[in-house]
């Protein structure tokens, strides 16, 4: 993506990308069965839900609208933003539960903190490389304050759910995030 040679490639393969990512997510976790499914959907559901009604109403994360990068769009929303949104919400969810914190509000008050910084890193690129854009060009403070509330709604479902021996890929896939976007907002 730093390359201009490749950085168009790149741009186009981003929906196949978080397809392989969910792909990883579903081959690492143990126990694949209709309760985790469930999950899945639920969190696909939500999240494209709280796109919408982001995109048309400007409630939750203020006024913004999505470009190509994410990849084939319905009602103004690509259809990777619902597995964008499981793929961060299961692996905050994992990665907290890893670090043993005992208390589930402090892993999702935790996880959803580390989802806020995390878009913190994601935005300037986001809007650099046409994933989304914001009104005025600006990002608005609502948007970090929607991220978190979302978040905190999500993670509290996945805590619902209980799942046992989740993916060892879920880890990695959010430490990636962050140096991913934390490298290209350096440069």
């Amino acid at each position: 993506m730093m390359l201009p040679a490749t950085q168009t490639l790149f741009l186009k393969i981003v929906p196949f990308h978080l397809l392989l990512m969910l792909l990883v997510v579903f081959l690492s976790h143990k126990y694949i069965d209709e309760r985790f499914v469930g999950f899945v959907v639920l969190i696909y559901l939500s999240g494209f839900a709280a796109e919408w009604i982001g995109v048309h109403k400007a409630w939750i994360f203020g006024d913004y609208v999505y470009g190509k990068t994410l990849g084939v769009s319905v009602l103004d929303i690509p259809l990777t933003i619902g597995v964008n949104w499981f793929l961060l919400i299961y692996s905050a969810g994992v990665t907290m539960q890893q670090l043993r914190i005992k208390n589930s509000w402090a892993r999702i008050i935790l996880g959803a903190l580390a989802l806020v910084l995390l878009d913190v890193l994601i935005e300037p690129v986001a809007v650099k490389f046409d994933y989304w854009h914001w009104a005025d060009g600006i990002i608005p403070l609502k948007n970090y304050v929607g991220w978190f509330m979302v978040s905190v709604l999500m993670l509290w479902v996945f805590e619902q759910f209980k799942f046992r021996k989740q993916s060892w890929a879920a880890p990695v896939l959010l430490g990636v995030q962050f140096v991913f976007f934390g490298i290209l907002n350096l440069v």
